[in-house]
């Protein structure tokens, strides 16, 4: 029974979960610009990439959903 438990975790994870590359391009077509870092981490209990993004008018923060692959946050830092 163990088995077939963490058989069907892994598999929602592979499903569901969306990777670097993927949140990298999402944050992009919201605010175009130059990645300067990439984090994942937890916020509450969601896994949330933390994408950094410089262009021309500033620096952004963008927080996203690792499993649904959302925006959940934007902090700027306008130069």
């Amino acid at each position: 029974m163990t088995d077939l438990y963490y058989s069907l975790w892994d598999n929602y994870w592979r499903t569901y979960r969306i990777n670097s590359e993927a949140a990298i391009q999402i944050a992009l077509e919201q605010f175009p610009g130059q990645v300067m870092k990439v984090e994942i981490d937890y916020k509450g209990d969601l896994l949330i990439y933390k994408v950094t993004i410089r262009n021309t008018t500033g620096i952004y923060k963008v927080e996203i959903d690792a499993n649904a692959g959302k925006i959940l946050e934007v902090d700027v830092k306008v130069d």
